[in-house]
């Protein structure tokens, strides 16, 4: 696997559903926290991106539950890119529990767009830094 940032989560108390285990929902809040700080580690920032009026939405999520993480426990995202093709990012996740165990597995596929107009963009052209070191993070140097 490529090299991950592992974040730590608060797993709260609001996350959690009647079974007292963490709403499903809320993992992909926990991936953003994750794919967030996956691109802060690589010196980039989504802000000066929204900056010059563009946004990454998300194009795909795939999300599979392996364990439940309850409220009181310790919970972290491991982040890394799993893809990257110059226009679509796709970036993997493990939310893994206290002993390190998998608890959730997935992906979520995004592209950059002109905010106003939802157009794609190429990331390759218009943030060049941007794709730089999204190479250098899949070729794993």
């Amino acid at each position: 696997m490529l090299s991950t940032i592992r974040t730590p989560i608060e797993v709260r108390y609001q996350e959690t559903d009647q079974m007292g285990v963490v709403y499903h929902a809320n993992y992909l809040v926990w991936f953003e926290i994750g794919r967030t700080k996956f691109i802060e580690s690589l010196g980039l920032n989504y802000a000066e991106m929204e900056k010059e009026n563009v946004v990454s939405p998300v194009l795909d999520a795939n999300i599979s539950f392996k364990k439940p993480i309850r409220y009181g426990e310790k919970a972290y995202v491991e982040t890394w890119l799993e893809q990257y093709d110059g226009l679509r990012t796709v970036y993997g996740y493990y939310i893994k529990n206290e002993t390190d165990d998998i608890a959730v597995i997935g992906t979520t596929k995004h592209v950059i767009v002109k905010r106003d107009t939802f157009r794609p963009l190429s990331l390759r052209k218009s943030f060049p830094e941007w794709h730089e070191k999204y190479l250098q993070h899949i070729e794993g140097e």
